[in-house]
Order: C-alpha cells, then structure tokens, then sequence
C-alpha cells in the first residue's frame, strides 16, 4: 500500500512539480491550496507525511506546523517544510516547533525526492519496506504473497489490502472507517459493516487448525493486529 503524502502549497507550478514526481516514485498524493484545505483533509482522510509550504496565503506554514502538535491531531506525522527562508534562525524556528525536515528553495527536486524517502524510512519504516512481518505473518510486497509459518496464504485482493494496513500499523488500533479509507478509498461508498465481512474472511485465511487468531477486536474502536503472535 502506497504511502500517502499531502502537499500544502500555493504555488500551482510547484505542486504540478511535487505531485508528477512524488507520484511517479509510486506515493499517492492530495493537495490544498492554503491551511483551511489542508486542514480539512488532516481530518478527514489518513496520510503518511506532510509537505508544508512555509508562506501560505491564510496562515502560515510554520503557524500551521505549530497549531497541529499543540493539538495532538498530528503528533507523529512527519512533516517536510519548503521555505524560501535559508537564514539558521528561520530553519532552527521550523524544527524547534516540530517540523522533522526542511527544504529551502528554490529546491533540486532529487534532493527532495530523498528527503522525503529518508524521513518516510526513519519515521514510518513499515509503509516503504517490501517486506511486512509480524510473529510468524510475513507479506511480501514484491511477490504479493503472504505466508503464516511455513504455510503460504491465499487472500482475495481486499483481504491483502487489510492485512497490509494492519501490518503497516503493529500494536495500534484501526477504527472501522480508518480501514475504509485505507483499503477502499475516501471516496468509496461503502458501509462500514462491509469492513467486518472482510475481517471475517481474512481471520479465516490466517488461522489453520489450532493457531490463534492474530487479529483482535477492541470493542467500540476497531481492529489491531495482535503483537503477541
């Protein structure tokens, strides 16, 4: 499952430029125009990192950066700031409240492409790696296979995009709409009951004979991948 990038830039060149290239190095990419957009989508929608303008036409970046760790809303997503601002004091402002990354521009876009993987890598390892593991689950993005122990597991292609987001996810809980969003889409209009069938189907590929079942149900909030197995 691809990693999922917002871009927050008023720039329309600049964002033809961030969404062709991070695009073709396979991320999925959403964009917004100012903060109030961006915003929205924060809460509406999942991502894997942040690509922040620092010069925006309502709020500004480095406000925006600032408001979304004060709020807890974002309190781990990685956030790369592009900023036309190359003086030290304006770059250790954007890290001391809580950027992770900055790029000055005029920018060399392999440079950023970089940026963007290392900082994916450092802080989300899981969504990049060809290979996803738990106790004795493996998944294999490069071969699309998935094996429990020694057994190879036969799955449906939406049963594979749910062990795949749970994998990329160890020990935490998914809400029944964040699966939705993560396996079928924002977009798609699709009950949230539909998420359980596909659960059950998935528990039933994954457990043979006396084998737990590594898929645990928290009661009111979702599903977690069990990291016991």
């Amino acid at each position: 499952m691809a990693a999922r990038i917002l871009v927050i830039e008023d720039d329309a060149a600049i964002v033809t430029l961030l969404q062709y290239n991070l695009e073709a190095a396979g991320y999925e990419v959403a964009t917004a125009g100012d903060a109030e957009q961006g915003e929205l989508l924060l809460s509406e929608q999942l991502f894997d990192m942040l690509v922040l303008d620092w010069m925006l036409p309502d709020v500004s970046g480095i406000e925006l950066c600032a408001r979304l760790r004060r709020s807890g809303k974002a309190p781990k997503l990685p956030i790369l700031m592009l900023t036309a601002r190359g003086e030290e004091a304006d770059r250790v402002r954007g890290l001391s409240i809580g950027a992770d990354d900055y790029v000055v521009k005029p920018f060399s876009v392999p440079e950023l492409m970089a940026r963007v993987k290392a900082l994916l890598r450092r802080v989300s390892p899981e969504r990049i790696d060809d290979v996803l593991t738990r106790g004795g689950i493996v998944l294999d993005r490069a071969a699309h296979r998935v094996t429990r122990g020694q057994l190879e597991i036969a799955l449906g292609p939406t049963e594979y995009r749910l062990l795949e987001a749970l994998l990329e996810s160890p020990g935490r809980v998914l809400s029944r709409s964040q699966l939705l969003d993560r396996v079928w889409g924002n977009t798609a209009e699709i009950d949230e009951r539909t998420v359980d069938v596909h659960v059950g189907r998935l528990r039933k590929a994954l457990v043979r004979g006396d084998e737990p079942d590594p898929i645990r149900t928290v009661r009111g909030a979702g599903y977690v991948l069990d990291d016991t197995v």
